[in-house]
């Protein structure tokens, strides 16, 4: 399947592994770009020379393309975007913030700069200011969010803008891939599938807790604070829920989930920990390669598209 995703960056399917903090390290993004996606390494909080030393052993593993999602609010993030120019990155994915003042570096440098946006607005203004294409990013979604559902942000982001759009957000099988193509989305981006990927150096207990979610398992934390988070229900986010209740400033919410998220990935805590994943956990429950979930989401894809079309295209 062709795409202007797939043109833009010379991979063989327009699928992108998202830039999930402490989860998507060199191992998954190579894996993912061996497998013909585009692979992602996280910045999320981590010191600038860490990320350095990821991209260095993407490289060693992969000569296919792939690229480091730069966190704005991440301290270091000035010079996490002067590295991914001197390791020859191929493509930066932005979040939780505007990026546009790096452009103009990224831009002379040759790397494709794709923003994950959560609004028209936002996206109007990255492709204003010279980026190579959007990621819609939908409310569905694990990790950090914004208010809009995929299947309202991604047509209307599509029709606000030239530039390619892939969508994310709920997506976690073909059936997804198919959608977000029909709605307009050139490509999809994809996180909590690929957190059951065989490559992926989670602790097993995160694994288990998302493959054997069920649809309603999810809950949003954050609201009042304006920063919502969607993780998996445990004990943790039962408290953070009650507190929110109770009136807890941001300060004492963010001392409580200090560390919460490494807690879960690495110390394989599920209950105290943040145990980060979207709506669509209940329909994750399969353990495979990168490469086997890449071919049978876009096998399965193409396979609805020419069955509703024969259908109902007449």
């Amino acid at each position: 399947m062709k795409t202007a995703i797939t043109e833009l960056l010379n991979i063989e399917y327009s699928i992108f592994q998202g830039g999930m903090a402490w989860v998507a390290e060199h191992k998954l993004a190579a894996a993912v770009s061996e497998a013909g996606g585009l692979g992602i390494i996280a910045s999320g909080g981590a010191p600038c020379e860490a990320i350095r030393e990821e991209v260095r052993k993407a490289k060693a593993l992969t000569d296919k393309p792939f690229g480091v999602n730069v966190m704005l609010m991440n301290p270091e993030a000035d010079a996490i975007a002067h590295m991914v120019v001197e390791e020859g990155v191929a493509v930066v994915t932005t979040g939780a913030g505007n990026p546009e003042k790096y452009f103009p570096l990224w831009k002379e440098a040759g790397i494709k700069m794709i923003p994950v946006v959560a609004s028209v607005g936002l996206a109007k203004r990255m492709e204003k200011y010279g980026a190579d294409a959007v990621i819609a990013e939908g409310y569905e979604s694990g990790g950090h969010i914004g208010e809009q559902t995929t299947m309202s942000l991604v047509p209307q982001v599509v029709s606000a803008v030239s530039i390619p759009v892939l969508a994310a957000g709920g997506i976690g099988d073909g059936r997804g891939v198919a959608a977000a193509l029909m709605l307009g989305a050139e490509g999809v981006q994809i996180g909590t599938r690929f957190l059951l990927a065989e490559e992926t150096q989670i602790h097993d207990n995160y694994k288990e807790k998302v493959a054997t979610a069920k649809d309603i398992d999810t809950q949003v934390t954050g609201r009042t604070t304006g920063h919502p988070v969607r993780l998996l229900r445990n004990q943790m986010t039962r408290k953070y829920i009650k507190m929110e209740g109770e009136g807890a400033t941001l300060e004492e919410l963010e001392m409580m989930t200090l560390g919460s998220l490494r807690k879960a990935v690495v110390e394989g805590d599920v209950k105290e920990g943040s145990v980060m994943a979207g709506q669509i956990a209940g329909l994750v429950t399969k353990r495979q390669t990168c490469k086997e979930i890449i071919v049978e989401m876009m096998d399965e894809a193409c396979a609805v598209i020419a069955e509703k079309e024969k259908r109902f295209c007449k």
